[in-house]
């Protein structure tokens, strides 16, 4: 397989680091992949599904959203918002370049960004999250001690993932205007939703929020005692291949 390093203008003008996962074969199609909150794209579960994925013949994209990792712009600067636009911003490079995305997948937070950016890419046929939370405003369940004193004087630096970020009260007011439940339930698309019972970081009962408000076709997978971050290369691999299998009825459908 090969891994094609670039970058693209992401939804505010900011250049993003991308690597495009290909298979050895022309691709069936194109997925796009959102990373978890304040992680990226190099981190473990995201290169072991994109690479998975590519395994299985699905071309995969992922990215660092803006602010992170090897992408321009201020993280402060950023929120759920933005990153539903870079999603769309990457789906519209992916559509200039190859073609558009048929699969979207997202981890833990970027779930619920993939679940909110499908409608703003028509060709999408399936989508699938681990680990999302069934409301984007959970994120702040990560840096409640802060919450306060963010609201208070507009801005706190926390500690996320081991790495120091500024919060600006703007993610806040961000992170409440959503309307998550809607975006569920007007998907219009296949979901697969995929969660580890005892994941300690989003519980399993958003898994059970995020399937009932969805219509079908929509399926559940246990990723039984795997951890929110996939860290075992065990976990990843088998997600990336339930995934492969769920979506090959989907990708080749018509809209």
């Amino acid at each position: 397989m090969q891994s094609l390093k670039f970058s693209f203008p992401g939804a505010d003008g900011a250049t993003l680091a991308a690597r495009l996962e290909m298979p050895d074969a022309p691709p069936r199609a194109f997925a796009l992949f959102a990373h978890c909150f304040t992680c990226g794209k190099d981190s473990s579960a995201t290169v072991r599904i994109a690479r998975a994925l590519a395994a299985h013949g699905v071309a995969t994209l992922r990215f660092d959203f803006t602010g992170l990792g090897q992408s321009e712009g201020d993280f402060a600067n950023t929120n759920f918002s933005s990153n539903v636009a870079d999603l769309a911003a990457a789906a519209a490079h992916l559509r200039a370049m190859h073609e558009a995305p048929r699969l979207l997948v997202g981890h833990s937070l970027g779930g619920a960004a993939v679940l909110a950016a499908a409608h703003l890419i028509p060709e999408v046929r399936a989508v699938a999250t681990i680990g999302a939370p069934s409301d984007a405003e959970h994120v702040v369940h990560q840096f409640h001690a802060h919450a306060e004193e963010i609201e208070t004087t507009g801005a706190a630096e926390v500690l996320l993932a081991g790495r120091k970020f500024t919060v600006k009260r703007q993610l806040l007011e961000d992170l409440r205007q959503q309307r998550q439940a809607d975006h569920i339930a007007q998907l219009h698309r296949p979901l697969l939703v995929m969660h580890a019972p005892r994941d300690e970081v989003v519980g399993i009962e958003n898994a059970s929020r995020i399937f009932l408000a969805a219509r079908h076709p929509k399926s559940f997978i246990s990723l039984d005692d795997a951890d929110h971050l996939l860290t075992r290369t065990a976990d990843a691999e088998y997600a990336a291949r339930m995934i492969a299998a769920w979506s090959d009825r989907y990708l080749d459908a018509a809209p």
